[in-house]
């Protein structure tokens, strides 16, 4: 065997071997779950989505579907939120759906608009009940997180900002006292 018979030969045998271990980390080390992140699976998101959707509906404006709220709060429960209120998050998910399903004998995504807004009524009220009486220890109701994070992911978001507030992508001066009409939209800038 000469020297470029070894040569081509190895490389061969490396080639195979990267080649090989890509194929196996392709085909046997995939996860077959359709989760979005460590916390949440896809229908968690477009529950979350749907649950968004009906505090802030679109009407002349975008909703908060249309600003992907339901990923946003995935996003920031999972880098923001410390475990235990994740924790509480999270399993709000299930109690909104246990919830539902008392109430109304079926689960939210198969509610009507009006029983969807029904129910997001009652568990606001509950939420506000429990944060009166809750010590400052405890975590939050998982109802008031999905809340503040519905209208933080909207309000931020391109259409939430350009859409349904004013919006001045370069801004001039600064104006403090300046006149507002009834009906005009607040300002994003």
């Amino acid at each position: 065997m000469n020297r470029r018979e070894a040569i081509s030969r190895v490389a061969w045998m490396l080639g195979g071997t990267i080649l090989g271990a890509e194929l196996f980390v392709d085909a046997a080390c995939t996860t077959k779950t359709n989760r979005v992140n460590e916390l949440f699976t896809s229908e968690q998101v477009t529950l979350l989505d749907e649950i968004a959707e009906t505090i802030l509906p679109q009407t002349s404006t975008p909703g908060a579907k249309a600003a992907k709220v339901g990923e946003f709060m995935t996003v920031m429960v999972r880098d923001c939120y410390k475990p235990e209120d994740q924790k509480v998050f999270v399993k709000g998910i299930s109690d909104l759906e246990a919830a539902c399903e008392k109430k109304h004998g079926q689960k939210f995504l198969e509610c009507s608009a009006e029983q969807r807004t029904a129910l997001l009524i009652d568990l606001d009220k509950e939420q506000k009940e429990f944060t009166a009486k809750k010590k400052s220890e405890e975590a939050n109701h998982y109802f008031r997180m999905m809340k503040e994070l519905t209208l933080l992911g909207f309000f931020t978001s391109e259409p939430g900002a350009t859409q349904a507030l004013r919006y001045v992508a370069i801004p001039g001066k600064f104006d403090g006292c300046m006149t507002y009409k009834k009906g005009d939209r607040a300002w994003a800038t």
